[in-house]
């Protein structure tokens, strides 16, 4: 009989596992034929080379309702930190019905204008592709942790068309502003060079550039962040406001900068809630 109860439990476990079962898609977002995938295509995609062939990776639910979250992860623009804040969640979205996407966008080494290119090239092809890949295009959101918590709010802000306009931003301890004081000084400069001009820092302040027109946000971070400091949140949240644009904010006592979805943080269960229950009600 014990035998037998192991068994059951043991079939239990990997059908549920195979319920759960996703899909996962890599595409160079640049290539002529994104879909066609090829040995090759799939090496560049996993390279850890993040100055040449920026792609997405996009894991599909086996029941997808159709919400898409591109995820940028962070990493002050000088590599960046796809497991934790990238790949290590998509289980996680996956579990909701939502299609993750995470981004290999290549990293500026002199050129801040990069960045924001492969995030908008990434917006175009997963709506261009929605069929193939079980998304609505019109629910398509951005997210990032970090410095790509500043591409992300970089490309809520400063999109250039509806087709790279996200639906929606979600936020982890994100770098906002580039003003001294406010900003994390070694995402500023490897972004934006050390001699930036006054009108480049402007450019890149997102919390200046809000309009009625920006997405929604879910902004989550730690009041203790030594790294990025909590004014990057604040005065992004303080001007969604202004502009009367719906936005949650949560600010946890402790856990410092960079937990993404690692347990250690002794708020992932809050945060996870309080996520899910936001992307359940107000993207729709």
């Amino acid at each position: 009989m014990k035998m037998i109860r192991y068994l059951m439990a043991f079939c239990f476990i990997t059908a549920s596992m195979c319920s759960m079962a996703q899909k996962k898609t890599e595409i160079l977002i640049w290539d002529e034929n994104p879909l066609e995938i090829t040995e090759a295509k799939q090496a560049a995609v996993r390279a850890k080379d993040f100055t040449k062939d920026p792609a997405i990776t996009v894991y599909t639910p086996k029941r997808p309702t159709g919400k898409t979250i591109v995820m940028c992860p962070g990493g002050g623009y000088t590599h960046e930190a796809d497991g934790h804040e990238g790949h290590d969640m998509a289980d996680w979205f996956n579990s909701q019905g939502i299609t993750y996407v995470v981004l290999k966008y290549r990293l500026p080494y002199g050129d801040c204008t990069i960045p924001l290119a492969d995030a908008e090239q990434a917006m175009r092809v997963v709506r261009k592709y929605a069929a193939e890949l079980g998304v609505d295009p019109g629910k398509v959101g951005i997210a990032g942790a970090s410095a790509g918590g500043h591409l992300a709010s970089t490309l809520a802000t400063h999109y250039s068309s509806s087709e790279t306009r996200p639906d929606f931003q979600v936020l982890f301890y994100p770098v906002v502003s580039m003003e001294k004081g406010k900003t994390h000084w070694g995402s500023r400069e490897n972004l934006l060079g050390k001699d930036a001009t006054d009108a480049l820092v402007e450019a890149y302040c997102n919390e200046k550039h809000v309009t009625s027109d920006t997405p929604k946000a879910f902004i989550m971070l730690s009041s203790d962040d030594g790294a990025v400091p909590p004014v990057n949140s604040i005065a992004y949240y303080q001007a969604l406001v202004d502009n009367k644009v719906p936005v949650s904010l949560h600010a946890y006592p402790t856990g410092g900068h960079g937990w993404g979805f690692r347990d250690k943080f002794p708020y992932k269960g809050q945060w996870t809630q309080e996520l899910e229950k936001w992307l359940r009600d107000e993207v729709r």
